[in-house]
């Protein structure tokens, strides 16, 4: 005889169905609590912070316009070599990771909300040596000290957020940051049509000097106040962000029971047990693989890419079409990413962005010389260039190429390593490991684009992209080797699955449906 599946396994212990009940009712209550919040505070306090992000998308990409330029300019000084350049693009990620790592040390001491203030400091004196530059060494250390200000940003915004947040919203805030980082590049590519190099390093310090401005104004998280013991400033900051007239007690007495939990610092022998060094080894090999797909590179020589490429529009209006792609894939990628499952999202991508880079790089290869010959032979011997010719349909592959990668790293490489890194993690390593996330994603993009450059100078822009197409495959592997599907489980059943493995994962999610 078939047990009943709906039967606890150990039998029904008296007052079960009263737990039950209560338990029912307190989160019921707790949904009402949520429910009825008035968020319009917390948006702009989310709309203060992630001003920031918008200004690290501007940054990240301003040398997508301004290299073109230099590497043509009449002034001595200030025109860049194959190899200026290359520093000029790559110095940018040095200073994110040097600033993401100081974050770890600037969340504890300054909070949350002071650590984004103060990247505006760097950040306006970079815009400042940019925008004035007399050599290059002004623009070097200008790209190094706006990278600096990025890294602070893109370590401390998302904390900040998801302490300020609550369950009702915090999904969807959770997606901002990123989304903002690319409107920042759209609006770059777009105000380089119409602005000098100069005036763009000056249209930069507008978003950092709104963002201290209205920061200002903005409460701290409430739960950095209370691991700080100033639990009266806690309560007046969450009774800011939630309205006063709302219930905003209970979950200030929650936020302390969590703090208190969290407080507990990992030890040396924990490292040990496969629920703290196997999701560590995973989200740290994910920032690695996202960044050896090529997306940075990218993104910083977009125009020189397009410009090498013979695309069929001119290279700064198909950065700001690709740029228009970005924001597009992000947004529908963050509506949709709790729908479908995170592994066949990954998968997708992977495949995406392995063929994308295939293309461009058969493209690049093949199709220039072959193309160029014919252009010679179509005008009698008369020397012109490929992108003379729009009618020839095969000048739109590197833009089309490109777009479909920025489709495809937004749909999962992108924002689904971020998202992992939150789920898989325990709690007491996230900071530390957050840490050492940015250390090696922005050490390798450092790498990537410093060297990016010079390769395609030296062995053709080809080589890149087949080393890219290399690495998509490899994402695949890793995706179906070592990631978890995430979707619909607990953090409880996650950790689960690190301790156990995955046999008694599934049946624990099989017993729990």
């Amino acid at each position: 005889m078939e047990p009943n599946i709906h039967e606890p396994l150990l039998g029904r212990e008296p007052g079960e169905d009263y737990q039950a009940v209560g338990q029912q009712d307190a989160r019921q209550l707790e949904k009402d609590y949520y429910r009825a919040l008035r968020n319009g505070r917390l948006l702009l306090a989310a709309f203060a912070a992630v001003l920031g992000n918008f200004s690290f998308g501007f940054a990240l990409v301003y040398t997508s316009p301004v290299i073109p330029i230099l590497e043509d300019t009449p002034l001595p000084a200030l025109r860049l070599t194959d190899h200026t350049a290359s520093w000029f693009g790559s110095v940018f990620t040095l200073g994110v990771a040097a600033g993401g790592l100081g974050t770890m040390y600037l969340n504890d001491r300054l909070g949350r909300k002071l650590s984004i203030m103060f990247s505006a400091i760097p950040s306006v004196l970079g815009y400042l040596f940019m925008g004035s530059a007399q050599e290059v060494w002004m623009l070097l250390a200008g790209r190094l000290l706006t990278g600096f200000a990025g890294g602070v940003t893109s370590a401390a915004i998302p904390v900040y957020i998801s302490e300020i947040s609550h369950p009702g919203i915090r999904g969807a805030l959770g997606s901002c940051p990123q989304i903002m980082a690319v409107l920042g590049a759209l609006v770059l590519y777009a105000l380089g049509l119409v602005l000098p190099w100069r005036w763009l390093a000056v249209a930069g310090e507008v978003p950092v000097l709104l963002m201290l401005s209205l920061l200002c104004f903005m409460p701290d998280s409430p739960r950095f106040l209370i691991s700080k013991g100033k639990e009266d400033e806690a309560l007046s900051a969450l009774g800011w962000l939630r309205g006063q007239d709302t219930n905003y007690w209970w979950e200030y007495e929650q936020i302390k029971d969590s703090v208190k939990e969290q407080s507990k610092p990992i030890t040396w022998a924990e490292l040990k047990d496969p629920y703290i060094y196997k999701p560590v080894a995973i989200t740290l090999l994910m920032r690695f693989l996202q960044q050896l797909s090529g997306v940075t590179p990218i993104l910083v020589y977009l125009q020189v890419i397009f410009k090498s490429t013979a695309v069929i529009l001119a290279p700064q209006y198909d950065a700001v079409i690709v740029g228009a792609v970005r924001l597009a894939s992000v947004i529908v990628a963050a509506s949709s990413m709790d729908r479908a499952g995170r592994k066949i999202l990954l998968y997708i991508s992977a495949f995406i962005m392995l063929v994308s880079n295939l293309t461009l790089g058969f493209y690049i290869h093949y199709v220039p010389l072959h193309l160029h010959n014919a252009s010679v032979t179509a005008v009698n011997g008369s020397h012109e260039s490929l992108a003379s010719h729009p009618a020839n349909g095969l000048t739109v592959l590197p833009l089309i190429a490109t777009m479909f990668f920025i489709i495809g790293y937004a749909m999962g490489w992108g924002p689904i390593t971020w998202l992992l890194m939150g789920e898989v993690l325990p709690l007491k390593a996230r900071g530390v490991v957050s840490g050492l996330c940015v250390l090696v994603s922005w050490l390798t993009a450092f790498v990537l684009t410093k060297v990016f450059l010079l390769v395609s100078r030296s062995f053709g822009l080809e080589v890149p992209f087949f080393f890219f197409s290399t690495i998509c495959l490899v994402n695949l592997i890793f995706t179906k080797r070592l990631v978890p599907e995430t979707k619909g489980r607990s953090l409880e059943r996650i950790e689960s699955y690190f301790r156990t493995g995955r046999k008694s994962f599934l049946e624990s999610f099989r017993r729990h449906q």
